[in-house]
């Protein structure tokens, strides 16, 4: 059993130093008090550097946890619960034995604030970095329940399947993204490397040149004082656009333009459709109510206008209203995934319905992205041949022309 060094106050406000034996640090603060000491310091016997070398780490910006450690830390926790350990013990031992230090200063620093006798969900608490609100919120409920067990294997399925979305979605927009820099670069190779050499070359050589040169002569031209000042332009703009986005007004107003441009709104709604469905179904399942549910689930929202729309619709529900009907209000989900609610609704598996629902809406997110991602790439792969087709067409056109002037 571990021993714990600690120093302490009697009633009499005298001060007194030993050792203490107990399973963790709360166990050993328990025995201190019913003694009637008042404890100042409590320390593992053997840890002391090892703790104080974390803290120095923690203490470090480089070693602060993200939300990067989120997954790993529940995944790690939920091992050693499955294996019959206590959190707090399995909190001990992982602040003891990782090797990844912002992982295990998280660790270090929940078991610090279990061992002052706060619960789980209040010590995870001290991290808003990594764990959000509904996190706080479901481990709390498996608390009360005495199922965190549970509770952590959903979080960690929710998490998992938001990662795997993440990406698909990056998979998704690389290759399209990837031919339009190709594009550009093929673009600007051409304007300002090879044709000012060949227009010296063919004015050298004399003679009429065809349309299509001309035309790609006084495109190049155009372009070269052109590009600057659009890129001063956009410069410009792009400063006011982020200034204006740091008001309240400018964030909700650019919001609700992005939800009217035709790809990029239509992209917006369904991942956000998606996040709250999904959300809301781990969060009834776990035994969050559904006022708490759905005050956590519209803060998925990552547009504040859909989530202003989402937040008078939860409203609507307090009120009394059903949660189909409140959706459909939106305006921004589709006909068929509210008639799925209300059958859930009416049969009385909500949680389960809107899991069924969110599943299969990620399915055809995926097929809708996918979909989108081969059209861009094909847009932009025909573009950009037929531009290097016209290239070749004006240089051939305007070799031909001249050689055919030559008179010998």
């Amino acid at each position: 059993m571990p021993s714990f060094n600690y120093s302490a106050r009697d009633a009499q406000g005298a001060t007194s130093n030993g050792t203490v034996e107990a399973a963790n640090r709360r166990e050993a603060l328990r025995r201190l008090q019913s003694r009637g000491l008042r404890p100042l310091n409590v320390e593992e016997v053997g840890t002391t550097k090892t703790k104080d070398s974390k803290q120095d780490g923690a203490n470090s910006p480089d070693m602060e946890p993200t939300v990067a450690e989120l997954l790993p830390f529940l995944e790690a926790l939920a091992d050693l619960i499955r294996s019959g350990m206590s959190a707090g013990e399995a909190l001990r031992l992982l602040s003891l034995r990782l090797q990844k230090s912002r992982l295990r200063n998280l660790c270090a620093g929940i078991w610090a604030k279990l061992g002052e006798g706060q619960s789980l969900s209040v010590a995870m608490g001290a991290f808003p970095k990594v764990f959000d609100g509904q996190t706080i919120n479901l481990i709390s409920a498996g608390e009360a329940t005495g199922n965190i067990r549970d509770v952590l294997e959903r979080l960690i399925t929710h998490f998992t399947e938001q990662k795997e979305f993440q990406r698909k979605l990056i998979g998704a927009m690389a290759y399209p993204l990837f031919i339009c820099v190709i594009a550009i670069g093929v673009v600007l190779f051409f304007v300002l490397f090879l044709l000012p050499r060949l227009q010296t070359l063919l004015t050298s050589l004399g003679g009429k040149l065809p349309l299509s040169t001309k035309l790609l002569i006084t495109f190049a031209d155009v372009f070269v004082v052109a590009a600057p000042i659009a890129l001063v332009v956009g410069v410009i703009a792009t400063i006011g656009i982020y200034r204006w986005r740091q008001t309240d007004e400018g964030k909700l107003a650019s919001d609700a333009l992005l939800l009217k441009t035709p790809l990029a709104g239509a992209f917006v709604m369904r991942v956000s459709v998606l996040n709250f469905c999904h959300t809301l179904a781990v969060l009834l399942e776990n035994g969050i109510t559904t006022a708490d549910a759905l005050r956590l689930a519209e803060k998925t929202a990552p547009n504040r206008a859909l989530r202003q729309q989402l937040r008078e619709a939860t409203d609507r529900v307090l009120e009394g209203e059903s949660l189909s009907r409140a959706l459909a209000r939106t305006g921004y989900f589709p006909r068929l995934l509210l008639d799925r609610v209300a059958v859930a609704e009416q049969t009385g598996n909500l949680a389960p319905g809107l899991r069924d629902i969110a599943r299969s809406y990620r399915a055809e997110l995926d097929r809708w992205l996918g979909a989108i991602s081969q059209t861009i790439s094909a847009s932009v792969l025909v573009a950009a041949f037929s531009f290097v087709a016209f290239i070749a067409f004006a240089i051939v056109a305007a070799v031909f022309e001249v050689s055919s002037s030559f008179r010998f």
